[in-house]
């Protein structure tokens, strides 16, 4: 059996919201989100984060793309720790990420074509070009 690279490393991840009240918006209290989740994906797995509504699952990856920034935790993505790297070089990383939220209506627009659903993440994060794709068959 051959070892498979680690992609993804989460360790202890958290991410708590203020809960802000009175007249000075003091924070009195944290929603603690997610709290403490670790996993591991490694290269040729497919992995999903499933539960209940409400428990995490979406705050948890946009805490990893760093969306939301993380309370805490270790971001590991091929062994670099997303939290350390800077937001200019972390927007070039992201185009190598991609999550897919529960619900697919939200994400997919009805009105477009399933080609040009799959072009416009090529197109936006400038990967190919229209032509290119096409030639190469990529969608």
């Amino acid at each position: 059996m051959t070892d498979t690279q680690q992609v993804l490393e989460i360790k202890n991840l958290k991410k708590h919201f203020p809960i802000k009240g009175g007249v000075l918006k003091r924070t009195y209290g944290y929603v603690k989100a997610v709290d403490g989740i670790s996993f591991d994906v490694k290269e040729n797995e497919t992995f999903s984060l499933v539960g209940e509504s409400g428990c995490g699952k979406s705050t948890t990856g946009r805490a990893i793309l760093r969306l939301h920034e993380p309370t805490e935790g270790e971001v590991l993505f091929y062994g670099d720790n997303l939290l350390d790297v800077n937001k200019r070089s972390f927007r070039q990383m992201r185009k190598n990420m991609q999550l897919i939220f529960q619900d697919p209506y939200s994400s997919l627009n009805p009105r477009m074509t399933v080609k040009k659903l799959l072009m416009e993440p090529l197109l936006t994060h400038k990967m190919a070009t229209k032509k290119e794709a096409e030639q190469k068959q990529l969608i």
